[in-house]
């Protein structure tokens, strides 16, 4: 999977899950979503200052971030045809800021 940090615009369908995405100035319409997870910041890389209690430090704004992934296999094109264009693409969404983020690709 090749991975990227591209931002994208995303229109989500029903079921809030992404239904199409423009990524690069083409248009992607999902057809299926593969997968679904959402991750946590890094907080096994926090130094603790010496002598100080877990219960007294509070934890940085960018470890209890979250963001939502969605692994989705999209494609340009009607499927029908033969000279399709289709990929899987991982799709974040970052609740801190709003942003969509495409960060993975395979096709």
């Amino acid at each position: 999977m090749r991975q990227y940090d591209d931002p994208v615009e995303v229109r989500r369908g029903e079921t809030e899950d992404p239904d199409q995405f423009l990524w690069r100035g083409r248009l992607w319409k999902v057809r299926a979503v593969v997968a679904h997870w959402v991750e946590t910041g890094p907080w096994w890389q926090t130094a603790r200052s010496a002598g100080a209690e877990a219960s007294e430090q509070a934890a940085p704004a960018d470890l209890v971030a979250e963001r939502e992934l969605w692994r989705v296999e999209a494609g340009r094109g009607i499927p029908s045809e033969a000279q399709e264009s289709y990929g899987v693409f991982d799709l974040s969404f970052d609740w801190t800021d709003g942003r969509w983020q495409l960060v993975g690709c395979v096709d």
